[in-house]
């Protein structure tokens, strides 16, 4: 197994994270980085203790729910609550962070953004950020790279369809096979 990069590194934990959002229109995770080590982490979630969108519905105002708080919110109130400065720090998100979020970043001193997903960048907060001289990187996530197992499906899908091969199993049904399996496994 390859190792992975710090930036893929990270990415998964805001992949990881991004499950535990209790969001149904977008599940969104963020971590907080410095040195390497993650400092703090978030989902887009309700309040503590509050209701959740999967089980009562999003609250949607102006097209925004306004019941979650979004994972770097999350992230950035996890540093306050626990007195650990974020200033000088990368901040890693699974989409591109919102005007509201970015403005929150850039207050705290966030030195580096690095975002898995292009997700309704806003214009006015990439001005924002290059004012603030954050440095800004997309950083495609390859969930893939963390399928330990890959090697061993592929290799039973192969074994499969040589069987199938064998079997006469129609050309088009095969090749119906093999292009799934390549958008499987990333291919």
């Amino acid at each position: 197994m390859e190792r992975i990069t710090w930036e893929q590194f990270f990415m998964a934990q805001c992949s990881l994270l991004a499950v535990r959002s209790t969001c149904t229109r977008l599940a969104v995770g963020a971590v907080i980085v410095r040195d390497n080590r993650i400092i703090a982490g978030g989902y887009n979630g309700s309040v503590s203790g509050g209701d959740h969108c999967i089980d009562k519905g999003c609250y949607v105002v102006d097209n925004h729910c306004i019941r979650t708080i979004h994972a770097e919110m999350n992230a950035l109130l996890q540093c306050g609550k626990y007195g650990i400065p974020a200033a000088g720090s990368a901040l890693y998100v699974t989409h591109f962070p919102c005007l509201q979020c970015s403005k929150a970043i850039i207050q705290a001193g966030i030195s580096k953004v690095y975002y898995g997903q292009d997700y309704r960048n806003n214009d006015y907060a990439i001005e924002l950020f290059k004012h603030a001289g954050i440095d800004v990187e997309h950083i495609p996530f390859d969930g893939h790279a963390l399928d330990f197992e890959k090697a061993s499906k592929e290799k039973l899908f192969n074994d499969m369809l040589h069987t199938m091969q064998n079997a006469n199993v129609p050309e088009n049904d095969l090749k119906s096979f093999s292009e799934r399996a390549q958008e499987l496994f990333g291919k």
